[in-house]
Parts: C-alpha cells; structure tokens; sequence
C-alpha cells in the first residue's frame, strides 16, 4: 500500500502510452484496462487514507527541501475518489459513444446540420472516424487521468506547474480531436487562455522560491509568509488560475470547449478538469497564503463567484443548444466554489466553526456537481447520437423515447439545484449554515436564487421533452444500452451520495488544514 499513489499516477500514464503505440481497436482495450485499474487503484488510495491518515512518499528517498514528495491528505484522496469514479464510468460510455459514429450516410436527413462540435452527424466521415477514437482518444484521455492525479498528490509548487501544463495539453487535444473548425477555435482559444494563466503562476512561483528558497507546500506553510513578494506572487498564482477555472469574467474560454468536444470529452471538462486549478487555488489560499490574504479579497472573490451563479444561469436559460446550455451551466456552478473562500476565509473570526462547515460544504458541491454535470453532457450526447440534434425547442416529445436519459438528466439538475436528498443539498446546506453563523447574509440569497435558476434552465429543457407533440422531423438512430446505463449511474451517485454523507465528510478531516478546524469544532 506504500506504493499505491505512485501507480496510481503511472498506470494510466503506462496505458496511454500503449494505447498510443498500438493504436487501432486495441487502444481500446487498452485505455479500459487503464480505467478499471486506475478506478481500483483510486479506491485503494482512498481506503488507505482513511485507515491510516496521510500518505506521504518521498521520491527517489530524498527528504525535502532537496527531494520531491507525493502527499494525500483527506481533500486529495477525496478528488482522487471523485475521479476515479466519474472517470470510469466517462470510460465505459466513450467505448460505446465512438464505435456508435460508423462511417457512411446517416439514416435521417439533415443529421448533422445542427449538431455541436465534435457530437455532429455520422455522414462523410468514413476513415477518418475509425482512425479517431483508436489512435486519439484513449491516450490523452489516460494522459488527462493521470495528469490530474499528479495534481492532487504533487506537494511541490513546481510539480504542481507541470501538473496543470500536461492537464492542458490533454484538454485541448482532446478539445479537437474532431478537426472541425468550430472545435479548433475553441481549442485555441482556451490555449491561448491557459498559456497565460500558467505564465502567471508561474511567475508567481519564481518570486515563491526566490524569497523562500524552497517550493514544498508543508515547507512553505509553515515559512508563514507575509512579504510583499509572497503577496504579488499569490496574485499571480490567484488570477492564472481563476482563468484555468473560468471564474466569471475569465470565463470567456469555456462555453466553446466544452460545447464543441465530444460528449465523453465535454463530461470530463466540466466534471473534472475545472476542478484542477480549483484544488490547486484553495490549496495555496488555505495553507500558504492565508496569512497574507485580506477579508476584502475573500469577499471580491466570493462577489466574482456570485456574479458568475447569476450571469451563467441566465445565459443557460437563453441557450439554444443543450450542449451550450450545459457548458453555461458549468459557469454558474464553479461561482458556488468560490463563495467558499470567503466562507472558510478569516470574516470577523478567524478561528469559527462555520470555517470548517463552508470548506466541507464547498468541497462536497464539488462533488455533486462532478457527478452530475458528467451525467448531463453525457445524456446530451446520447440525444445527439440518437436525433442527430440538440436544439432544445425541437427535443419535443423525445422523452417517451428516452424516458431514462430524461430521468437521469431531472437527478443530476435536482442535485445541481441542492433539493434533498442530493449530493448537492448536502454541500449547499453546509455553506448555508455557514453564511448564517458568520453573518454573511448575502450569501445566502445568492445561494438561493442560484438554485432557482438552475431549476429555470432544468425545467426547460424537461417541460419541452415532455410535451406530447413527438417532433416528426427525425427518427432516432439507435443507442447502446450502456451510454443510457453511464448516464444514469452518474446521476444516481449524485443522489446516493447525498444519502451517504458522512463516510465523505469525515474523509475531508484528514489532513491540513482540516486538523485545526476540526479542533476548533471539538473544542
């Protein structure tokens, strides 16, 4: 078990690169190998947390500063879990999704006019489809896993940088695997946009290491510093990876990315990806710069997040397109992570309770929203599939012909909306009870109407759905059972996990910087 977080890291790394040199249909084979090991490996990791606290190992058997450790507490094999779950089952789908997108003339006409990115139609791709999914997708995909893991265990800032580079790569790849223009614009433009996101916390680094000589986080937790160096540079770390997060107004990259990908792609964008550079920001915030940080830049931060709940909700329910809708929904559901700094910041009492109660919360509306943002983009691609389309005024009718995909899709919005029993009511009570202790009330408004306009923008697409004038316009293609069973399993697990809250929120005790609130909870 000493070893289990290195393989975590470097079997999926291992797959992808078979995956890559053998190519063709045994990619596959490949990259779902790499998936159940890496899911079983995940749950280990996470097992081993829990019974025996945090995980540590040094590489090379050099001690810090001069060596480079891996380090699981609580929060990271929390994500890790999350991942490996969500991943699995984006995993199973992507099997069955590109072998549905044969070569030849699709069966219903104008199948592909109106699709989004890389969902369109089966028509004219003949070769090019078959090279796609065996020789692209399941390398960047295990190059995406892994990347990720090595984020949430790294304990380096440096390590960390590399991390969230390789995540990147990976994105956009697989942002344009299928060559089309729209998904090329997008792609490059949220390059271009990580590039300078990683430019300014990389600086942010140089000027780390320059006033403390050293790059570990344990190290520079305990240098509490408080120079105006470690205050520029935790604004460049802050703002670079606010743009990796698309934090409204940084936001501009997302809605194309992640509307014009494939839908296996897209889940993992949404679910997974943002989640990266949010971990890495509430990691610095917490243990290296909460010192220097003010309650005015909480609160700013906390604003940008509200903002986002409110403009990204507005602009689902004017969406057209699922897939866009879907991808906006993911603008308003990260401004909920955010109102958790200045939850969990230093406001009035930098030693209450209601710190640990907003941390936990934040983090387990996380992973509802992983959940069940995987299950919507992942249900939007079996409708695409299936109608060739995923115009939401013409989906009438299409819920007698996928009574299961509507059904998950209603799950998954539920725990996005925080109704009970959901995951995500577990999170949003947390944060609740939080801006009640402390007094910030204005966050509780937030969070309220937040939640009624993501049921605004779910009851739109449902209402139309369930209409019983059946759109004539096309007639479905067929769908693999196990797209509509991944659909569902992930909005299940959103659900379940709100049922079983505990087991997770005494996994986030484990480790810094929960020890000193969870002390402060006791006492």
């Amino acid at each position: 078990m000493s070893l289990v977080g290195i393989w975590v890291i470097l079997i999926p790394l291992i797959c992808g690169l078979a995956a890559f040199a053998v190519g063709g249909r045994s990619s596959r084979v490949i990259g779902l190998i790499g998936a159940g090991l890496t899911f079983l490996l995940s749950g280990l990791l996470v097992l081993h947390v829990w019974q025996s606290g945090v995980w540590i190992y040094q590489l090379g058997g050099w001690d810090v500063p001069l060596g480079i450790s891996l380090r699981a507490d609580g929060l990271s094999a929390f994500l890790i879990g999350m991942t490996g779950a969500v991943g699995l089952g984006i995993s199973l789908y992507a099997v069955r999704y590109f072998e549905a997108l044969t070569p030849g003339p699709s069966p219903n006409t104008g199948r592909g006019e109106d699709s989004v990115g890389g969902d369109s139609s089966n028509a004219g791709r003949g070769e090019n489809e078959r090279w796609l999914p065996g020789a692209s997708y399941w390398p960047l995909w295990m190059l995406l896993w892994a990347s990720l893991n090595v984020l949430f265990l790294s304990n380096d800032i440096f390590n960390l940088y590399v991390g969230l580079e390789l995540l990147t790569l990976a994105s956009v790849a697989l942002i344009i695997l299928q060559r089309e223009q729209a998904a090329i614009v997008a792609g490059l433009r949220y390059l271009l946009a990580a590039f300078l996101g990683s430019m300014a916390y990389l600086l942010g680094v140089a000027l780390i290491y320059a006033d403390a000589g050293v790059l570990d986080l344990g190290l520079l937790a305990d240098a509490e510093l408080t120079g105006a160096a470690t205050q520029v540079a935790g604004g460049l770390m802050a703002v670079g990876l606010l743009l990796k997060a698309a934090l409204f107004p940084l936001h501009f990259w997302l809605p194309a990315a992640h509307s014009s990908a494939p839908a296996p792609v897209s889940a993992a964008l949404s679910a997974l990806v943002v989640k990266g550079a949010f971990y890495l920001l509430i990691r610095l915030w917490f243990e290296v710069f909460e010192s220097a940080g003010t309650v005015s830049v909480e609160q700013m931060i906390g604003g940008l997040g509200a903002v986002a709940i409110v403009v990204g909700s507005f602009q689902a329910i004017r969406q057209e397109r699922l897939k866009l809708m879907i991808a906006y929904s993911t603008v308003a559901q990260v401004g909920y992570l955010f109102i958790m700094i200045p939850l969990a910041g230093s406001f009035g009492d930098p030693e209450a309770s209601w710190r640990f109660e907003a941390w936990t919360g934040g983090l387990y509306h996380a992973l509802s929203h992983g959940f069940a943002k995987a299950s919507m983009f992942l249900a939007a691609g079996v409708l695409l599939s299936a109608l060739g389309h995923d115009r939401v005024w013409h989906l009438a009718g299409s819920a007698s012909r996928f009574p299961v995909i509507y059904l998950s899709f209603g799950i998954a919005g539920m725990s996005l909306m925080g109704l009970p029993p959901s995951a995500g009511f577990v999170g949003k009570w947390l944060m609740l009870r939080s801006a009640v202790e402390s007094g910030q009330w204005w966050w509780v408004v937030i969070l309220l109407v937040g939640g009624l306009l993501t049921a605004g923008y779910v009851a739109i697409v449902l209402s139309q759905a369930l209409q019983h004038d059946v759109d004539e316009h096309t007639e479905p293609h067929p769908v693999p059972k196990l797209m509509t069973v991944m659909v569902f399993a992930l909005a299940a697990m959103s659900l379940l996990l709100g049922l079983r809250a505990a087991e997770p929120l005494e996994l986030l005790e484990i480790g810094a910087p929960f020890q000193t609130l969870m002390s402060v909870v006791e006492d």
